[in-house]
């Protein structure tokens, strides 16, 4: 891979018609074999760098960048890793089923499962993951394998396929030093197999510092320095700028591309020039200006120092990765739909499995169940306030059963958002087949404990005690958790913010329930719609139905109620059910595909 001459800006914040300089003309090279770091202090611009070079960023960029001296194209996807600086994987799942599943859904079609599988053992076994394969990854609110284990796994998604170019940014952040030097090393190791690997990174220890094959130093978006790693501090000693005390080679350039010469000797002519700079500006002056004289210092050093010979990217790569156009083609990559629903399915329902059917939320389940026995047990319906009382009871059963799921769903695509962002850009599978495989996975999880809850609660509160009754309330149950998931999903996939979502969730939730036909039973003409897109309101409407009819040897209490009601035979409920379900999911599935991949 080579770059040359690489700029990149963005427009000026708040509307305003200036444009940015993120990067300024920056030029470099890095062969198979080799482990180029991207080094600066933070804002000098590396991770757009690293964007721009993996191809993630396409746009506002002028410049040259190939790959085997050919521009970027949507084929090389399969030949790059890229390493995210956060690590993005499922914390419930263990280090082999999430690169076992990883390898499943990417490694070629025409090997068969248990190959991928030996592949996935194979890649747990090169990272030297063999002792915790079998213990949760975890995360921030799970304990589970430590951070470099974690970040392996990180780094082992990436590898499944093998790539010839690996990008990783910052993949030591928040390890200790000994871990962050473990994981550089098995850098090395890689580049020393063949790969082309390039790394961010802010601050390495000197040991880690060691292990780089090639350097770019950064600074505000200018390149300082590009070349090998290890003659770096020469290069620096060359141009008048060494340290004056015992420091830390990647400490004593960061500091330097910093601006910070404390504690470094620096050439006459830069303190001449500062002196002479804060002696024509006032020291806020001094302070707001954009391009420090030592940075100007460097990037002039740099521009006089290193010829154009020495700069370009030809001279520094003598070899290339020959890829066959049969190693390119996206479709001999591809599982086929129904594979990829099916270990989407698996992988999302050993994922939710701990959440759904948590304790905390089975107890809550059973708890909600003990309070509504002790308030309706054996409850009737022979005078018009008990018959209320008892409506009131499937009102609350038909909300309860409405916004539980809704806020459940709600969270699923802002939680996932990063990891299927970081799939779809790769192409790891289609969309349907993630959407279809996630919502049945939820909906089957999702159908578990209402089972349970009817069981306790329907035949000990004077409800209809017949098998039909039972089923059908239970159907009708089913009907309003799929429809109410439905809309939790659209809601979370329209903002895939948590906060936004959530607050646009509760006011549904309250608008439902206040026009659910409980609270209120004439509403307001200009307020109708609300009530007839409110689930709460046809599955209350389809439990009076199935409990109290009017008809032969029924009391006239529940005649005159259910008469009151406007319950009719219960096939307008059904149908504006099912409407819904379809509906909503259709806007959760288009909110999905219009998501920004970064």
């Amino acid at each position: 891979m080579q770059f040359q001459d690489v700029h990149y800006k963005v427009a000026g914040k708040g509307g305003s018609s200036g444009e940015k300089v993120i990067l300024d003309g920056i030029t470099g090279g890095v062969k198979p074999g080799e482990l180029l770091a991207l080094m600066g202090p933070s804002g000098s611009g590396k991770t757009t760098l690293l964007n721009l070079l993996s191809g993630k960023i396409k746009s506002e960029t002028t410049g040259s960048i190939t790959y085997n001296d050919q521009p970027y194209t949507k084929s090389l996807k399969r030949r790059i890793g890229f390493v995210t600086q956060d690590d993005v994987v499922f914390p419930h799942l263990t280090v082999k089923e999430t690169l076992t599943y990883s390898a499943l859904l990417q490694l070629p079609s025409v090997l068969s499962r248990q190959q991928k599988r030996d592949r996935a053992l194979n890649v747990i076994t090169e990272l030297g993951l063999d002792r915790c394969q079998n213990t949760m990854v975890g995360g921030k609110f799970m304990r589970g394998v430590s951070g470099g284990e974690r970040k392996r796994v990180c780094i082992g998604n990436e590898i499944l396929l093998n790539p010839s170019l690996l990008f990783l940014d910052e993949p030591t952040s928040g390890l200790d030093s000994t871990t962050a030097l473990r994981i550089v090393q098995l850098l090395q190791n890689m580049a020393e197999e063949g790969k082309t690997v390039v790394t961010t990174i802010h601050q390495p220890s000197s040991r880690v510092f060691s292990k780089f094959d090639k350097l770019i130093l950064l600074g505000k978006g200018s390149s300082l320095y590009f070349g090998k790693a290890s003659e770096a501090m020469l290069y620096f000693s060359s141009i008048g700028c060494y340290p004056l005390i015992a420091m830390n080679p990647a400490e004593f350039l960061v500091d330097l591309s910093n601006g910070d010469v404390n504690d470094k000797s620096v050439p006459a002519q830069l303190d001449d020039d500062k002196l002479a700079f804060k002696s024509r500006h006032s020291p806020a002056e001094v302070q707001e200006v954009k391009h420090p004289i030592t940075h100007l210092f460097l990037v002039e050093a740099y521009r006089l120092k290193v010829g154009e010979a020495d700069r370009k990217p030809a001279s520094v790569l003598n070899g290339k990765v020959e890829i066959t156009a049969g190693e390119v083609k996206s479709r001999d990559f591809e599982a086929t739909w129904w594979d990829q629903f099916s270990i989407l399915f698996q992988r999302g329902f050993k994922e939710k499995r701990h959440e759904y059917l948590s304790t905390i939320r089975v107890v809550q389940v059973i708890a909600i169940a003990v309070v509504v026995l002790l308030l309706w047990w054996h409850s009737d319906a022979s005078s018009p306030q008990k018959l209320q009382d008892q409506a009131g009871l499937l009102f609350f059963i038909s909300v309860f059963w409405g916004f539980l799921p809704l806020f459940n769903s709600v969270f699923t695509f802002p939680q996932e958002r990063l990891m299927l962002a970081k799939e779809r850009s790769v192409g790891m599978y289609k969309l349907s087949a993630y959407f279809a495989a996630r919502s049945a996975c939820d909906l089957l999880l999702d159908l578990t404990l209402p089972i349970l809850f009817l069981l306790m609660v329907y035949f000990m509160v004077g409800l209809k005690s017949s098998f039909s009754a039972f089923s059908l309330t239970l159907l009708a149950l089913f009907l309003n958790i799929i429809a109410a998931q439905g809309l939790g999903l659209a809601i979370g996939a329209a903002f895939m913010d948590l906060k936004k979502a959530t607050t646009i969730a509760s006011v549904v939730v309250m608008s439902f329930m206040l026009s659910g036909g409980f609270y209120l039973k004439n509403v307001p003409g200009f307020m109708e719609w609300a009530r007839n897109v409110s689930f709460n309101y046809h599955t209350y409407k389809l439990l009076l139905k199935i409990q109290y009819s009017c008809s032969l040897g029924r009391s006239d209490v529940e005649c005159g109620f259910i008469r009151e009601m406007g319950v009719g035979s219960g096939g307008l409920e059904v149908g504006a059910l099912f409407v819904m379900i379809t509906a909503y999911r259709l806007l959760a599935y288009l909110f999905l595909r219009k998501m920004k991949l970064y």
